[in-house]
C-alpha cells in the first residue's frame, strides 16, 4: 500500500515538474511573439521556471504592457 502512495506521490511531482516546463517555454514563445526583445523573453522564462505560480501571475499580467 505505501509503495502505491509513493508510485502516486511521484507520478504526481513529475507531472507538475513537466507542467512548469511547459508553461515557462510557452511563457518565452508568447512573450517573442508579443515582440519583446529576447532578454526579456530569456528573464520570463526563468522567472517563470523558478518560481512557477508568481513568475506566471506576474507575466500575465505584464504582457500586454
Amino acid at each position: 500500500m505505501e509503495l502505491l502512495f509513493l508510485g502516486i506521490g511521484f507520478f504526481f511531482v513529475i507531472g507538475l515538474l513537466l507542467l512548469n516546463i511547459v508553461t515557462s517555454i510557452w511563457a518565452y514563445r508568447d512573450s517573442i511573439r508579443k515582440g519583446n526583445s529576447k532578454e526579456f523573453a530569456l528573464l520570463i522564462l526563468l522567472g517563470t521556471l523558478f518560481f512557477p505560480v508568481v513568475g506566471l501571475i506576474i507575466y500575465l499580467f505584464i504582457r500586454n504592457i
